[in-house]
């Protein structure tokens, strides 16, 4: 892909590929390069100029830089004084600090959502649990993953915590592009879904402390294989 290239351009009533974003012009180009880079279409190391994206969107320099920006404090682009920008990698000393953070945020999340939790969203993760059972019989990673991001997703957001939801967002969102690298550190599909049919177990049971411990230690397995890791040995590619 050419530096600063994204495929798509967005028009003057505020279309990116065709669909219409009811937002502010910069938020619009914002949302549209973090979308190519979590999708990897924009791979980390690819670089970033503001002429060449202005040109490629159809917009000016500065909802381009405000764009930038913010990426850029979501950890998503790191910005080189007077050399432009380029999509950020994760080391493996920051993948680790990833993993710590999200299992303090998911750990509290699950504290705050198991007491609020409806019989509705019980079944819900339920449902996420046999279906990610059913994607690792399968092989089917994509679906696999996708089935526990929602599982995930669907607790941090019935913690009732805006704040955590949105760190926790941005958080998955820069990890979720390494999600194969995980799958490697954590071991198989299958020891996954046993550890997630605990935690669904303690839910169940209004066990919010055993869910916590449950779900931190699920989210802990990586970290020990990253901790015991060189720098070489973790290559982080998406």
């Amino acid at each position: 892909m050419a530096s600063g290239s994204t495929g798509s351009a967005m028009s003057a009533d505020g279309r990116v590929g065709g669909k219409l974003e009811n937002l502010t012009l910069w938020e619009r180009v914002y949302q549209h390069l973090r979308e190519e880079i979590l999708a990897n279409r924009l791979q980390p190391g690819t670089v970033l100029g503001e002429v060449a994206l202005a040109g490629s969107l159809g917009v000016s320099r500065g909802p381009v830089r405000e764009a930038l920006g913010r990426l850029a404090a979501e950890g998503l682009v790191t910005v080189r004084p007077r050399r432009g920008a380029v999509v950020s990698a994760l080391s493996a000393a920051e993948f680790l600090e990833a993993y710590q953070v999200r299992e303090v945020l998911e750990t509290l999340a699950v504290r705050l959502a198991v007491p609020l939790l409806t019989g509705a969203e019980i079944e819900r993760l339920q449902a996420l649990v046999e279906e990610q059972a059913r994607r690792a019989e399968l092989g089917d990673v994509e679906a696999f993953f996708q089935a526990n991001s929602a599982f995930h997703e669907l607790i941090v957001s019935a913690s009732g915590n805006r704040t955590l939801e949105e760190m926790h967002r941005q958080l998955v969102g820069h990890m979720g592009r390494y999600r194969m690298r995980s799958l490697v550190l954590r071991g198989t599909l299958k020891r996954s879904v046993g550890e997630h049919r605990a935690i669904l177990r303690a839910i169940k049971a209004r066990d919010a402390g055993k869910a916590a411990e449950l779900l931190g230690e699920h989210i802990h397995v990586p970290q020990r294989r990253l901790e015991s890791a060189s720098e070489e040995e973790v290559v982080l590619t998406p």
